[in-house]
C-alpha cells in the first residue's frame, strides 16, 4: 500500500474519539458453515459498457443526429449540400454546435442515479431549448424567407428528436443497470458497518452489482448483510473461479483499523482488479453524490486506476476498424496458409489455446497451427518453445519467425477478447525454471488490467517469444506494466509502426 494511503488512514484514525455507538448486529457462525461462493449473485449476461461509456456515446449521437437533421433541411431549402454558399450553410452548421454546447453547459449528460428522470428531462429540454430558441430568433431576423423557415424547422426537429433520445437512453440504461447488465460487479472485503450502509444505499438504485462479502473473521461476521451474502474468507476470493468477472474490490473498514487496512491491501494488491479503499460514508449526500462516483474516486484507489470511458471507447472503435481492414487485406494470405498447413500435417488449421486475458479471464486465443497436432496443448502449456524444436512443422517455422501465425487473433480482437496493442496473453500453466510465471513476480496479475494484444511494448523492445528464465519473466512484466501505465492512442500508434521493423530485426529469436 502506498505511503500516502497509509498516512491518510493513520491521520483519520487519530481523529476518531470513540468507537461507533451503533454497530451492526452480527450472527455468530462456525467457520465451516460460511456461505459458499456459489451463492454469489452474478448476472447471467452482461454488456461490457458503463454509464460513462453511454454518456460519451450519447454526446456523439446528439451531434450526429443534429448534423443529419440539419443536412436534410439544408437540402430541402433548395441549396445543394456541396454547392451551398457560406451564407446558406452557416445557420444549419450552427445547430449541432449550439446543441452540443448547451447540453454540456446544462449538465444534461449527467446520467447518474442521484437524479430523477423528470429532472434530467427538464434539464435537457430547458438547457438546449433556450439557446436553440435564441439561435432560431437570430436566424429569423438575419436571413430571408428562402432560408429562415427551413433553419427554424431544423432547430425544432433537432430539439424534439434529441430530447426523445435522452429520455429513451436514460430509461433503458437504468433498467439495464438495475437488471445487472451494465452495473459493475463488485465484491466487498470486510463485513463492517460501512459495508452495511453501502449495501443499503445501493439497494435503492443498483448502481453497483454487489456480488457478496469476503471477511477473514467469519466467526464475527453475519451470514448476509441486507441481502448481500457472506461468501467466505479472503483466500476463498483468491481461489474463486468467477473472480475474473469482478470489476472492482471495495475494502470497507472502520477508520481506526489501520493495521488491518495495511494487511488487506498488501494481500489484495496482487489482483488484476481495481482495489478501492472506502473508509466511511459519513459525508455522503444522496441528493448530490453517486455511490459509483464515490467508489470511483481516484484518491480511493490503492491498486489500479479509475476507468477511462473515453479511452476505452476510442480504443475499441480503433480495434474493430483496424482488425476488419486487416482481415480483408490479408484474406488471400490467410487462405493460402490454411491450405499449406492442411497439406503438410494432420490436424486442425487453427490452434485455439487457453490463455489469460483481461482481469485474468480465460480466453481461447486463435493461431495458425505451427506444430504437429497435440490436443492437450490447447488446454495447458507443457513446455515452452526451444531452439530447433522438433514439434514445429516446416510451415510452422516460417510463420512463427514472421509472426504470421498470430494473424487469426484478429478474430479475437473483433470478439472483444483482445486488442491490437497490449500485453501478450500468456498460456495457462506457463512456467519458467519449473515455476509458474505468476508466482515469480508479485505484480504479475497487474498486466491483466489491460486487454491482451497482438503486439505490445514488450515485443518491440525485444521481449517476444518464450521466457526461459526468471529474469526474462521479470523484464517482460516490467515492460507490460510500463505499457499499462503509459497507454494512450498515440503510444499505441507508435508501437504498431515499430512492430514490423522490430519483427524483422530479431528474426533469429526463438519463437
Amino acid at each position: 500500500m502506498s505511503t500516502r494511503v497509509i498516512r491518510d488512514v493513520e491521520t483519520k484514525a487519530s481523529a476518531v474519539q470513540a468507537e461507533r455507538a451503533a454497530a451492526p448486529k452480527t450472527l455468530k457462525i462456525p467457520v465451516n458453515n460460511a456461505v459458499h461462493v456459489n451463492a454469489a449473485r452474478l448476472p447471467s449476461r452482461r454488456i461490457p459498457l458503463r454509464f460513462a461509456g453511454i454518456r460519451f456515446a450519447l454526446k456523439w449521437l446528439d451531434i450526429i443526429v443534429a448534423g443529419l437533421i440539419s443536412s436534410y433541411f439544408l437540402l430541402a431549402s433548395g441549396a445543394g449540400f456541396l454547392f451551398a454558399s457560406v451564407y446558406q450553410f452557416t445557420p444549419f452548421a450552427l445547430i449541432p454546435v449550439v446543441l452540443s454546447w448547451s447540453l454540456r453547459t446544462a449538465n444534461a449528460y449527467n446520467l447518474g442515479f442521484n437524479r430523477g428522470i423528470l429532472d434530467h428531462v427538464l434539464t435537457a429540454a430547458y438547457g438546449s431549448g433556450i439557446p436553440l430558441a435564441v439561435l432560431g430568433l437570430g436566424i429569423s431576423l438575419i436571413y430571408q424567407q428562402d432560408v429562415a423557415p427551413f433553419a427554424v424547422t431544423a432547430i425544432f426537429a433537432t430539439w424534439l428528436v434529441v430530447n426523445c433520445i435522452h429520455i429513451h437512453v436514460l430509461v433503458i440504461g437504468r433498467h439495464l443497470a438495475r437488471a445487472g447488465w451494465i452495473s459493475e460487479n463488485v465484491v466487498i472485503v470486510g463485513a463492517t458497518e460501512n459495508a452495511q450502509r453501502l449495501i443499503e444505499r445501493n439497494a435503492k438504485t443498483r448502481e453497483l452489482n454487489i456480488v457478496g462479502i469476503f471477511d477473514d473473521r467469519l466467526s464475527r461476521a453475519p451470514i448476509s448483510m441486507s441481502g448481500a451474502p457472506l461468501l467466505g474468507r479472503l483466500d476463498d476470493l483468491f481461489d474463486w473461479g468467477r473472480l475474473p468477472e469482478i470489476d472492482r474490490v471495495i475494502v470497507t473498514v472502520t477508520s481506526d483499523a489501520r493495521h488491518r487496512v495495511r494487511s488487506l491491501i498488501d494481500r489484495l494488491r496482487i489482483l488484476p482488479q481495481r482495489v478501492v479503499l472506502l473508509l466511511d460514508l459519513d459525508g455522503f449526500d444522496p441528493e448530490t453524490e453517486s455511490l459509483a462516483k464515490i467508489a470511483h474516486s481516484p484518491a480511493a484507489y490503492v491498486s489500479g486506476s479509475p476507468h477511462d470511458a473515453r479511452r476505452a471507447v476510442s480504443k475499441r472503435v480503433f480495434d474493430v476498424v483496424l482488425a476488419s481492414l486487416m482481415l480483408v487485406a490479408f484474406s488471400p494470405i490467410l487462405l493460402a496458409l490454411a491450405m499449406a498447413i492442411k497439406l503438410e500435417s494432420k490436424g486442425p488449421v487453427i490452434f485455439r489455446q487457453k490463455r489469460h486475458g483481461f482481469n485474468n479471464q480465460i480466453i481461447r486465443v486463435w493461431k495458425f497451427r505451427s506444430m504437429y497436432h497435440d490436443p492437450l496443448a490447447a488446454e495447458r502449456i507443457s513446455q515452452q518453445t526451444i531452439a530447433d524444436d522438433p514439434r514445429i512443422t516446416r510451415i510452422g517455422r516460417l510463420i512463427r519467425q514472421t509472426s504470421i501465425d498470430e494473424l487469426p487473433q484478429l478474430w479475437n480482437v473483433l470478439k472483444g477478447e483482445m486488442s491490437i496493442v497490449g500485453p501478450r496473453p500468456h498460456a495457462v500453466g506457463m512456467t519458467s525454471e519449473e515455476q509458474e510465471v505468476q508466482n515469480i513476480v508479485g505484480d504479475y496479475a497487474h498486466r491483466h488490467r489491460a486487454k491482451p494484444g497482438i503486439t505490445g511494448w514488450a515485443q518491440i523492445n525485444g521481449s517476444r517469444g518464450p521466457v526461459h528464465t526468471k529474469e526474462l519473466v521479470r523484464e517482460r512484466v516490467r515492460l507490460d506494466m510500463e505499457y499499462v501505465n503509459r497507454s494512450s492512442f498515440w503510444f499505441d500508434c507508435y508501437i504498431m509502426l515499430m512492430t514490423l521493423p522490430r519483427l524483422f530485426g530479431d528474426a533469429t529469436r526463438v519463437r
